[in-house]
């Protein structure tokens, strides 16, 4: 069994509104040194062995669903988990 870590950001290129509200709200808060915020998204799948070549698969359900990728970027880690 797998425990697969993604992470989704948005492109360099695509404006942030979220990440300046919460650059603006820790400015407000006197967290001045804050000099940039990108807000993005993190999901865990425990995925059981099986045929199909795992980096392949995961790469297919970021590009077909759990990313947009016209405007976002997408990383993965894989952890073998280990069972008793």
């Amino acid at each position: 069994m797998y425990k697969v870590k993604v992470y989704v950001t948005l492109r360099e290129s695509v404006l942030d509104p979220q990440g300046s509200a919460v650059k603006s709200a820790l400015h407000s808060m006197d967290y001045i040194e804050v000099q940039d915020v990108r807000i993005g998204k993190y999901m865990e799948l425990t995925i059981e062995k099986s045929e199909r070549d795992l980096d392949t698969a995961v790469r297919e359900m970021c590009e077909k669903l759990l990313a947009n990728t016209v405007i976002e970027d997408f990383s993965y880690e894989v952890q073998e988990v280990v069972t008793k």
